[in-house]
């Protein structure tokens, strides 16, 4: 079973159907009974990072969403949920993130001409070959799939070796990131038809870690 983790603050129900549409159950919560009996985890969200990690901490869903990952369960951060996943945010001040991943949060400078927020499609260079993307490249005509967007933000990986997705809308960007049974999209799968609802299918799709691993 996939839970979605609910801390009022995603469309969640868009990312529930998306799970739906390619044959995979997904539940809306944040019990943390239900988080910890889940298979794999998904971490959606838009708007504010401060009010988010504010809602996450007072739902007290920090350590379920660690537990979870260090586990080694399957876990999706989407949109802000990608944000969230790092060390801090410079959205309306400074804000302390998870921490689960090195590295900041910071606002697009562009040249004039390049409108703030990026929203829209745009295409993704595949830098590794995650497994949630087995397939995606055979959806796209060059090997470059178009992906979803709606942001004002973007994250800088301490360590560029996470990225396994990078998109340019006015410099290059993290677009996605994996590191062993974590994966984050910048762009929205549920809203990006074929390849993104092949990642959805390809997360569920992943293998179950064991218990007693």
């Amino acid at each position: 079973m996939i839970a979605i983790i609910d801390y009022q603050m995603g469309n969640l129900r868009s990312v529930q159907k998306g799970f739906e549409r390619v044959g995979h159950e997904a539940v809306v919560t944040n019990d943390a009974a239900v988080l910890a009996a889940a298979e794999k985890i998904v971490l959606p969200g838009v708007g504010a990072f401060g009010d988010a990690m504010a809602e996450i901490r007072r739902r007290d869903l920090v350590r379920p969403i660690s537990d979870a990952i260090a586990e080694g369960k399957s876990f999706l951060g989407i949109c802000l949920g990608l944000q969230l996943l790092f060390d801090v945010s410079y959205e309306g001040g400074e804000h302390e993130g998870l921490g689960v991943i090195p590295g900041k949060v910071i606002r697009f400078d562009l040249p004039a001409g390049w409108k703030v927020p990026h929203m829209g499609w745009n295409q993704g260079q595949l830098l590794r070959d995650a497994p949630v993307l087995r397939g995606i490249a055979d959806d796209a005509r060059d090997g470059r799939p178009y992906f979803y967007f709606v942001h004002s933000y973007y994250v800088v990986p301490e360590d560029p070796q996470v990225t396994c997705v990078q998109t340019e809308y006015g410099l290059p960007f993290c677009a996605m990131i994996w590191r062993d049974n974590l994966y984050a999209t910048q762009f929205h799968p549920e809203k990006s038809q074929a390849s993104g609802l092949r990642i959805l299918k390809n997360f569920g799709d992943l293998p179950v870690r064991a218990a007693a691993e």
